[in-house]
């Protein structure tokens, strides 16, 4: 049951947002042009990032979520994300994708755990500057959503079905879109 009485009976961050509305445009369009704006990551890579960070937070609504939303985007599917969350150094991610998101988790230990050489081995592996940036973005705010998210103890649904649903609408619309239909429904 959530910390405070929310106006609905939306899941996860969604029912903060129709709490506080206006924190969820800002909060969406964050994570929008993270995970989906144009960039050498894809959005399934960039989601993975987020579902693995949110699985080091032990954030079950948030892991389960993005886990959802990289799954629907990576040829390999949620077996790729799992292998990720269980064993990251033996998943069959690419030596740059294992090296980012080695720096995502140091970055969810805390920011001054990625160290120079998390980041010379990234570009090593062909890694922009860009990428180990948006990375680093990545994974702190994903820190931030996770805290919001069991910080107000939100529902987190157990059907992994919700989550694939939601998937879909995410992969097709984004983010603002979804908060746009959201909001028009309040």
């Amino acid at each position: 049951m959530p910390h405070i009485t929310l106006n609905g009976d939306e899941p996860g961050i969604r029912g903060l947002f129709g709490f506080r509305p206006e924190t969820a445009r800002p909060l969406n369009e964050l994570v929008e042009v993270l995970l989906r704006a144009d960039s050498t990551l894809t959005p399934g890579e960039r989601e993975l990032i987020a579902a693995y960070v949110s699985a080091l937070n032990e954030c079950r609504y948030c892991f389960s979520s993005h886990a959802a939303y990289a799954a629907a985007q990576l040829p390999e599917g949620m077996e790729l994300v799992e292998q990720v969350r269980a064993d990251l150094a033996s998943a069959p991610v690419s030596p740059k994708l294992r090296a980012l998101l080695a720096i995502a988790a140091a970055v969810q230990r805390g920011g001054r755990e990625v160290t120079d050489e998390h980041v010379a081995a990234a570009r090593a592996e062909g890694a922009t500057d860009l990428e180990i940036h948006d990375t680093v973005l990545i994974a702190a705010a994903f820190c931030m959503y996770n805290r919001y998210v069991d910080g107000l103890a939100t529902i987190a649904p157990d059907d992994p079905a919700s989550y694939a649903a939601r998937a879909k609408r995410i992969v097709a619309d984004g983010y603002l879109a979804l908060l746009a239909e959201a909001q028009n429904r309040s």
